[in-house]
């Protein structure tokens, strides 16, 4: 009797202390963000606003849809916009609670702030002083990782990404009464594992917008055979775990997919092909702005508000109605870019999402005008830095280091990382755009081409930047990634020395860059092809590695360069052993000799701000 009496107290106290254990992790928020920028006194008028919109937000909390979006005040930046979001399978007392902390968490982690945001397991609350309703946000990531790996990566890796695809395209829709934007699925892993995954957005997102942010969330998980994930954003998030995270009982599953019939050997490939083109016709349509929102967003393409030009026409930055800051690229009548290459970039970068690559935020095509609409990127390009004698001291090796990595793994998305693989086929410093924290953000897919299974293809058209093609490419037509890495390794070496590829054509007795640098890593002086704007403040580590990886990507032998995963990685590690570089291939001496013969191309001149003489971009003038 003593015995079970002990024991009876020994299991009290385990369970009080995992109860508490519990307890302390529920009530820890995952993340929480208030930004410094902007903040209110305690006697002003938002926050008496806020108080009224926090009450208001809990008090509503126990709402069946587990979402619940409301305003206080009424003029101007004393107006308080608020939201919370439960996950899908709470019931309406959990997520009572858990609103109800979010409101006391909020205001004691982000004091006298007008924006911010905490996020916990169970739910969402935020407020900024700016309306943040029916808009796609993914301006702040969360990436969480399981650190234990699965047995079998390369067969778990599209596995996973497969079934995030098809929730990211169920959630974006309501499907059920209460209107949630939530899916959940399961998939056999293997015989005794399976992969559970969730996908939600707040409901007033647009079924595109969420079905974006939920892309752009899966775009960021870089998961790398780990057993769990998630990702989280102001306007969604996705979560995978090899064990049930939620209520299995309480989630609908998922409508099962429509039965195909399939038709006669005959017109399979036509079917096929239909419902293809209609799927891109849907997604292009979607994404449509009428001629006479740009004109206005723009002051008319207004010469003040112009803030590039490239060989495809001017850009101007506008803003929308809402106050959204964008970017409106303006293809001229005679750029090479036609109909085709139009549809092209539209369906390429609507599919793609990653914090590296530009976001399309829609389009234009009224008479004759051709128009696209991206995110605006407030810090230009790289080369309005980096070759600018007094602008390129604000890119120090820390921020350079930075975009070099930002590139990579942008490029690495394209590659092997997104729904489709694709080939940038352009990729230049005035093609790298810089955010307000100079993260740098791939852009212009006009030329992109998507890829299949294959290792390389072969056009008799070729289009790209002189300087930055790879030689197998300029000479004979094949492409394939490695021609993408080539332009990388180019690029790379432009950023570490600032010096910009095509200055070393200024005479026909000058060194092309990629000889310059292979002559001082033979010589053993490798650092004195580095930037002197450095001074001292530079990891010399860091610098050589680069060279040497850059050196690695513009090799002759296309099957000697590494993968961008590789290139990742080798940026990411000091350990790895890395194979000594190869002499690479010049053949950019002179200008004639830049353009094989046999081979057709047309050629115009790729201008970007600072406006350059030097690049001589090939464009196709036909569709593909």
């Amino acid at each position: 009797m003593v015995m079970n009496f002990n024991i009876l107290i020994f299991l009290l106290v385990i369970c009080g202390n995992i109860f508490l254990i519990f307890s302390q992790v529920i009530t820890t928020p995952l993340q929480y963000i208030c930004p410094s920028t902007t903040s209110y006194s305690p006697n002003s008028t938002y926050n008496s606003n806020l108080k009224v919109l926090l009450s208001s937000l809990s008090s509503n909390a126990s709402r069946p849809s587990g979402f619940y979006n409301s305003t206080a005040g009424h003029t101007g930046s004393d107006v308080a916009y608020g939201l919370f979001l439960c996950k899908g399978d709470l019931s309406p007392d959990v997520c009572q609670n858990c609103v109800s902390r979010a409101v006391k968490d909020i205001l004691e982690r982000c004091p006298k702030r007008k924006i911010a945001v905490i996020c916990y397991d169970e739910c969402l609350l935020r407020y900024s002083n700016r309306s943040i309703f029916a808009t796609e946000d993914v301006s702040v990531v969360k990436t969480l990782y399981n650190m234990q790996n699965v047995s079998e990566p390369k067969r778990f890796l599209p596995l996973l990404g497969n079934t995030m695809d098809e929730i990211a395209t169920v959630a974006a829709k309501e499907n059920d009464r209460s209107g949630k934007k939530f899916a959940t699925k399961e998939a056999n892993f293997s015989s005794l594992e399976r992969v559970y995954s969730l996908a939600q957005c707040t409901p007033d997102l647009s079924e595109f917008s969420c079905y974006t942010c939920l892309r752009f969330a899966i775009g960021n998980l870089q998961s790398n055979g780990r057993k769990g994930g998630r990702v989280i954003l102001p306007s969604c998030n996705i979560r995978y775990e090899m064990y049930p995270f939620y209520n299995i009982t309480a989630v609908a599953p998922p409508p099962p997919p429509p039965v195909l019939r399939s038709p006669p050997p005959s017109s399979m490939s036509n079917s096929t092909s239909n419902d293809r083109d209609a799927d891109e016709i849907s997604t292009v349509e979607s994404l449509q702005y009428h001629l006479n929102t740009i004109r206005a967003a723009t002051t008319n393409f207004s010469t003040d508000n112009r803030i590039a030009e490239g060989g495809f026409g001017v850009v101007y930055k506008g803003i929308l109605p809402d106050g959204q800051d964008i970017a409106v690229k303006r293809l001229s009548g005679s750029s090479g870019q036609g109909r085709e290459e139009f549809k092209n970039e539209i369906v390429l970068i609507a599919k793609l999402q990653h914090r590296n690559l530009v976001r399309l935020l829609g389009y234009c095509f009224e008479g004759d005008e051709k128009i696209l609409v991206y995110e605006f990127v407030p810090n230009k390009s790289l080369d309005y830095f980096l070759f600018d004698p007094e602008k390129q001291q604000l890119l120090d090796w820390s921020r350079r280091y930075k975009i070099i990595g930002g590139i990579a793994r942008g490029l690495l998305y394209l590659h092997e990382d997104s729904r489709l693989r694709i080939i940038h086929r352009d990729l230049k410093e005035s093609n790298i755009l810089l955010d307000a924290e100079m993260n740098p953000k791939i852009s212009d897919f006009g030329m992109a081409r998507l890829f299949g299974d294959q290792t390389s293809e072969i056009t008799r058209r070729i289009v790209g930047t002189c300087g930055y093609m790879a030689p197998e490419y300029a000479m004979h037509g094949r492409y394939s990634v490695k021609s993408d890495v080539f332009s990388f390794g180019v690029l790379l070496l432009e950023i570490i020395s600032g010096k910009k590829n095509s200055s070393f054509y200024q005479s026909d007795s000058a060194e092309d860059l990629l000889s310059y640098v292979w002559k001082h890593w033979r010589d053993g002086t490798p650092l004195n092809i580095m930037d002197p704007t450095f001074g001292e403040s530079y990891s010399k580590n860091e610098v050589i590695q680069c060279i040497h990886i850059g050196l690695l990507c513009v090799q002759e032998d296309a099957n000697e360069r590494p993968t961008m995963a590789s290139v990742v990685l080798m940026l990411s590690s000091y350990s790895v052993t890395m194979p000594a570089p190869q002499q690479p291939a010049f053949f950019f001496h002179r200008r004639s000799e830049m353009i094989p013969k046999g081979l057709k191309s047309d050629q115009s001149t790729s201008k970007s701000i600072p406006l350059s003489e030097n690049d001589v971009s090939i464009t196709e003038l036909e569709p593909r």
